[in-house]
């Protein structure tokens, strides 16, 4: 059964990758996923978390503890490495790694849909119903190109982000699956199944050779042909590369590696993450749902959702840093929006995107610290709010992306990459 949202979206429809969807071949994904021309870069890759739902600021990362009983809620704040930066109780890994990364407060919108929110907070573009902007992992894919045997942009399982104007050849490679401790994990299309070998993918591969001298000079007066034999090339190159196959296998960790993660679905896509990334992959999103608690907030925080948050983000904070990973990949972290400050009548709170929280960690970013604040009782920005827009600005130019950049929809209109955005002060190095 398919889960639905408060507003009444299934989530599996949600989190359809646009029109790319789960029935191309690899073949397929890889002749609408040529990439665009290499940009300098601070940092060369990516990780986003989506939080889908929408996670209450005021009982993970912007408590109010003096705030009335009806807003505070029941959880602490604690002490942190980061000198007089404050989380929740129930984040007491993370606490010991706040150093890596940033934590934004005050970011604020006035989108309180889920789809939409979605949509605003996974490409830094106010949804537009004329326009569909493409997702980050999208523009990264065109901006920062990888390796001939790995996707540039992979989906742990799924995404809401979608290529947009771009054109689905920059759509993600998703998972549809998420990997189990100790369990060998392998992604349809990259593992080889059904009886294949790869002596059977060469032979194949050579009788498509064959077949494609029969077409020589359609090619150039038919560009829905054009380039097909490169795309079957780069697809065997992945089949048959041996490190394509060990990056999405987590079995190869060691199993006090993979136990610090945690026995979840969280946690191990953190881990699969942190191994496509090390692997080359330049965007990995990891889709994290459930934070849409309009009734039992605290014990589904408490009991279910922030164990598995703290546990699998301080395993990849830790893992990127050991492994060197840490300055060249930037960490995103968001929801669609935050949560109402007032508790209601279920124990519950509802969409409340005025205030919310952002974390970004690794690259440029400067960690260990709060940039913007939330008022007393988190009810909206004290001060200048943070926008989207500033937040996906700030994340484009640590990866030495342009946000300034335009781009051209098919129609021949021009559209920045961030329509309105600009550099948060203070954040990146």
């Amino acid at each position: 059964m398919a889960h639905r949202y408060c507003d009444g979206v299934q989530r599996r429809d949600f989190l359809k990758a646009g029109a790319l969807g789960t029935g191309l071949s690899l073949a397929s994904y890889l002749r609408l996923a040529k990439a665009g021309a290499v940009k300098p870069s601070t940092a060369k890759a990516a990780i986003f978390v989506n939080l889908a739902g929408g996670p209450s600021h005021a009982d993970t990362f912007d408590l109010k503890p003096n705030a009335p009983d009806t807003i505070r809620g029941e959880f602490k704040p604690i002490d942190t490495k980061a000198p007089g930066v404050q989380i929740s109780e129930h984040l007491s890994k993370l606490a010991s790694h706040t150093d890596k990364f940033a934590i934004l407060r005050g970011v604020s919108h006035s989108v309180a849909a889920h789809e939409l929110g979605s949509k605003y907070m996974n490409t830094g573009n106010r949804p537009l119903p004329s326009l569909e902007f493409p997702g980050y992992g999208a523009v990264v894919s065109k901006e920062l190109p990888g390796t001939h045997d790995l996707p540039p942009f992979v989906a742990i399982p799924t995404t809401p982000q979608r290529a947009g104007y771009l054109g689905v050849r920059y759509a993600p490679l998703s998972t549809n699956a998420v990997p189990r401790v100790g369990k060998p994990f392998t992604v349809r299309g990259v593992a080889i199944a059904g009886g294949l070998t790869l002596e059977k993918v060469a032979k194949r591969q050579k009788l498509l050779g064959d077949l494609d001298t029969l077409f020589d000079g359609y090619e150039a007066a038919n560009g829905l042909v054009d380039g097909l034999d490169q795309f079957d090339e780069q697809a065997y190159q992945i089949i048959s590369s041996s490190r394509a196959r060990d990056a999405f296998d987590v079995a190869q960790e060691k199993a006090e590696i993979a136990q610090e993660f945690g026995d979840t679905n969280f946690g191990q896509s953190c881990l699969l993450s942190l191994r496509l990334i090390e692997a080359g992959v330049r965007f990995t999103t990891i889709n994290f749902g459930g934070w849409d608690t309009h009734q039992q907030n605290f014990s589904r925080l408490k009991d279910k959702l922030l164990p598995e948050l703290d546990q699998g983000l301080a395993g990849l904070f830790k893992h990127l840093e050991l492994r060197g990973l840490l300055d060249s990949t930037v960490v995103f972290v968001t929801g669609e929006f935050g949560r109402t400050p007032k508790i209601n009548k279920n124990a519950g709170r509802d969409h409340w995107p005025r205030a919310m929280f952002v974390l970004l960690g690794g690259g440029p970013v400067r960690g260990g610290q709060v940039v913007g604040a939330s008022d007393e009782q988190a009810m909206g920005p004290a001060g200048d709010p943070i926008t989207p827009d500033q937040v996906g600005a700030s994340f484009y130019h640590a990866l030495g992306i342009n946000y300034e950049k335009e781009y051209h929809t098919n129609t021949g209109r021009p559209v920045m990459i961030v329509r309105e955005g600009s550099l948060i002060p203070g954040l990146l190095a």
